[in-house]
């Protein structure tokens, strides 16, 4: 096994697990649409990076952490659905890095290129992943109860508000380092199918969430794999790899009935 895809697969691993986990919220909240779009926005800082020679993940996260801010303020000013909100950002979004984006580098936004991590580059996606996971486990019982009962969680002394935003600011954290694997277009789906998979075959949400990263990790390193082995583009195959096990959930709560 080569070093590079030796650190494709640890990047693959956290990345894969962390997109699992606050993926699950995701899909519980209703918000899958939401993990997409939000995905899309990092295009225009990914552009000034490639533009002004910085690393990309660093615009790309200045963009996901301002939009995640505007996003939870004009949601609680305007009271729309944070998909509204983010669906009118993601449009703009997706136009402005395009056109300013170079051509040469417009494929590796796109649809990620797992295969030029560096070592920095993972060790950054390794404590990113981890920083993640750790303050979601810390916030995540307060999120489901919001969920359930705004109301309930005020009176029970929660601030909604600023767990909420917490979580769009971890949320944008590991959508800017899953770009780096399957790309802008496609990173939604990390925080979305594994949390969808797993919902079919859960019973209890600490099981949920546990097996929601675990078809994280699966989906990333399957497709990182299959990329390596099929020299193919890295992103497409993730996402192959990841509906394939969504499937499978069908399958099993199917037979299950």
């Amino acid at each position: 096994m080569t070093e590079a895809l030796m650190l494709s697969l640890l990047t693959g691993i956290f990345v894969g697990f962390s997109a699992g986990y606050l993926g699950s919220l995701m899909v519980l909240e209703k918000m899958s649409l939401v993990g997409d779009a939000l995905s899309h926005v990092a295009l225009p800082g990914l552009a000034l990076g490639f533009l002004f020679n910085f690393p990309p993940f660093l615009g790309a996260f200045a963009f996901l952490f301002a939009s995640a801010v505007i996003i939870w303020h004009l949601g609680r000013v305007t009271k729309l659905s944070f998909e509204t909100i983010v669906g009118a950002m993601f449009t703009l979004s997706l136009a402005i890095g395009i056109i300013i984006i170079p051509e040469l580098d417009l494929l590796e936004a796109l649809f990620g290129d797992i295969t030029t991590v560096t070592i920095l580059e993972t060790a950054i996606a390794v404590i990113i992943s981890a920083i993640a996971v750790f303050l979601t486990k810390i916030i995540y019982k307060k999120l489901v109860l919001s969920m359930i009962s705004e109301e309930l969680a005020i009176s029970k002394g929660i601030n909604v508000g600023r767990i909420n935003l917490l979580y769009l600011v971890l949320v944008s954290l590991v959508v800017a380092v899953g770009i780096k694997i399957v790309g802008t277009l496609l990173v939604g789906f990390l925080v979305i199918v594994p949390a969808a998979a797993a919902k079919n075959v859960s019973a209890d949400l600490f099981k949920y969430a546990v097996v929601s990263a675990s078809f994280g990790i699966v989906s990333s390193c399957s497709g990182i794999l299959f990329s390596s082995y099929l020299n193919l583009p890295t992103g497409p195959l993730v996402v192959f790899s990841g509906f394939i096990v969504f499937l499978v959930t069908v399958l099993a709560k199917w037979k299950a009935k």
